[in-house]
């Protein structure tokens, strides 16, 4: 019997109008990198901080409160921070950290505190940040009550997108973000056929869902994609102010 081609067909058809589907989300292009004249987002009160978040039972652990064993530098030589009672705080000058293990597809919970009192302004306000695969920032700064570009302040994706709404705590008080991520897929060749999508909640409210991110995350630049691992580190910046964070862990979504 005659093989159909109808079958494969319509199998080819399928794929690549998926990957054109998840393709079509851009970043505005109205606003430059870093306008400062591009809208904060407008001010949610959230709820008021609680105790640290359990980890569900499939979660993997990366910082237990008591010590940085899964956390290397950039070298890998062992993470400079400081850790007591409970968090780890930003050293500066040990330079970012990055955990052992990487991850791909994931749910990401990350607890945050901005220094307090407050000190310096805009970008230099309790800066650090959370990158996924190393390349993808969620921005952590301090945004209570403070200026800064619209697509660098709090919960931000850094560089591409601002957050839906600003809902920043007071500094000195601990924050959460809840990340969704889906990495970028590649073909054999190299080239992109989805580009990373990330979902992310700041103390509880949405203020980004599946964004589709143009490429890694960077200052006054938009690098294209290139192919990587499936898997990399999840990374914390070390930006010289003294950020603390608590309660990390990761669920595996590959």
């Amino acid at each position: 019997m005659k093989k159909s081609l109808v079958f494969p067909a319509i199998v080819g058809i399928l794929f690549f109008a998926a990957a054109a589907l998840c393709l079509t989300g851009t970043v505005e292009n109205e606003w430059q990198i870093h306008d400062m004249n591009r809208p904060m987002a407008p001010v949610v009160t959230p709820g008021p901080p609680g105790p640290p978040v359990p980890p569900p039972s499939d979660a993997v652990v990366l910082f237990n409160g008591k010590n940085l064993d899964g956390w290397t530098d950039a070298k890998g030589q062992p993470a400079g921070w400081k850790v007591e009672d409970g968090y780890m705080e930003v050293v500066k000058g040990t330079g970012s950290i990055q955990t052992v293990k990487g991850f791909g597809d994931c749910q990401l919970h990350v607890e945050w505190m901005a220094p307090f009192p407050a000190t310096g302004e805009g970008q230099d306000r309790g800066n650090s940040g959370v990158f996924l695969m190393g390349l993808y920032e969620v921005q952590v700064l301090d945004s209570y009550n403070s200026r800064t570009y619209a697509d660098g302040q709090a919960a931000a994706i850094y560089g591409q997108y601002p957050p839906l709404v600003n809902a920043c705590r007071p500094p000195g008080e601990w924050q959460t973000y809840d990340i969704v991520f889906h990495r970028p897929r590649f073909g054999q060749n190299g080239e992109l056929l989805c580009p990373a999508r990330m979902t992310v909640f700041h103390n509880g409210l949405l203020v980004h869902e599946c964004a589709q991110l143009t490429g890694p995350t960077a200052h006054r630049a938009r690098p294209p994609y290139t192919m990587t691992p499936d898997r990399l580190p999840v990374a914390l910046q070390d930006h010289g102010n003294p950020v603390r964070f608590r309660d990390i862990w990761i669920r595996s979504l590959e």
